[in-house]
């Protein structure tokens, strides 16, 4: 076990570091309360300046609700946001972050699209003493990450795995069962986290034999799709269907995302699944996108799991302004996130398995779709 996780030397300096900045922000804070006018007294006494927001992509609606929910409670609180799209395109995000700096904006969240890509320009962050929160994406290699929200993404695996050993009742059937697996992106942390999490639940019934691999693919380099894309997942599965299957029927595939589930249903679809003699495999998902939502009513995706995204805007803006008025950001995981430089204090939120007997209880009760979003 490492100095880091002992309270040894990294672990120190990890800490004075934090401690360190916190009390410059604090100052500042201060300083900036005793400038204020009168009218300005009901905001927090950090409550100005820009916070840079960097998420990763729009082909995704959930990372652009992430930054519009964002956004709205940090103006809420008084301050001002920049938010900024990367494209998928790594160089792309780290001159955003760059001028994000450059223009002093008083911290930065970043969801990265390359979690290992982005130690050389938070440097510059570190030195102008700009506090840095990865958002649901660890940021990997570096000392400057102050704090981490995301989800207990092991758990999200875990719920994907566990979906598929119940509907495929491989604990009481007798026959075995074939599966296709995938996993996320190679450069996302999380896509290992999810794969994990699943193949905890999945090996023992891939060892006795009750779950089959036609294609023999099944470590994580061979499985994983780069950028989380659904074109390539579709047309990889495209690939396994052609050369492993023939005649004989997929039962079910393990997907971590809702853009991988639409992409694979779609070749499975070419392929002849989805009819009468030839049911469509079981697909897992993961952010409860609408369109997977609808696919799921519909009976062609079989499951996703609900990550309230609200509920993780709200924590990354609560931890967010603790820092800059010199609090102490709330977390609940300590341990489990180590970046390769330190373990990075974390505050994990739960997902919820959602299918086609719950997603109204879940979605729409819960507010996150109307009715009429699903149904039309």
């Amino acid at each position: 076990m490492s100095d880091r996780m002992n309270g040894g030397p990294v672990a120190r300096t990890t800490i004075l570091r934090r401690v360190v900045i916190g009390a410059v922000l604090a100052l500042t804070a201060s300083a900036c309360a005793d400038a204020k006018d009168p009218g300005t007294a009901a905001l927090s006494s950090a409550s100005s300046g820009v916070i840079g927001i960097a998420m990763p992509t729009k082909t995704s609606e959930r990372w652009i609700a992430d930054g519009s929910n964002m956004a709205k409670q940090f103006e809420a609180l008084g301050y001002r946001t920049d938010l900024q799209f990367g494209g998928d395109d790594v160089q792309t995000q780290i001159a955003q972050i760059d001028a994000m700096i450059a223009n002093h904006d008083r911290a930065l969240i970043i969801a990265a699209i390359d979690g290992s890509a982005l130690t050389a320009v938070l440097q510059k962050a570190a030195t102008a003493k700009i506090p840095v929160i990865a958002y649901d994406r660890l940021i990997r290699n570096t000392d400057t990450v102050s704090y981490y929200a995301t989800f207990d993404n092991f758990k999200v695996g875990v719920l994907e795995a566990q979906y598929l050993v119940k509907h495929l009742r491989l604990k009481t059937r007798k026959s075995p069962s074939t599966i296709e697996l995938f996993a996320g992106s190679p450069d996302d942390n999380n896509a290992s986290f999810f794969f994990k999490g699943s193949m905890s639940v999945l090996k023992p019934y891939l060892r006795s034999g009750k779950l089959v691999v036609r294609s023999r693919q099944t470590r994580f380099k061979q499985v994983a799709t780069m950028r989380w894309d659904g074109k390539v997942a579709g047309a990889r599965m495209t690939k396994i269907l052609d050369s492993s299957y023939g005649s004989a029927h997929l039962d079910a595939v393990l997907a971590p995302y809702d853009g991988l589930s639409r992409g694979i249903i779609a070749a499975c679809t070419k392929a002849g699944y989805g009819t009468r003699s030839r049911k469509l495999p079981l697909v897992t998902g993961q952010d409860a996108e609408l369109d997977s939502v609808k696919a799921i009513v519909a009976g062609k995706q079989s499951q996703t799991v609900y990550k309230d995204t609200r509920e993780l805007a709200k924590v990354a803006v609560q931890m967010t302004d603790s820092l800059l008025n010199g609090g102490q950001p709330q977390v609940n995981d300590t341990e489990q996130y180590d970046n390769g430089v330190e373990v990075v204090p974390t505050f994990l939120l739960q997902p919820v398995s959602v299918d086609k007997t719950n997603y109204r209880s879940v979605l729409v009760d819960g507010g996150y779709f109307t009715a009429a979003q699903i149904d039309g």
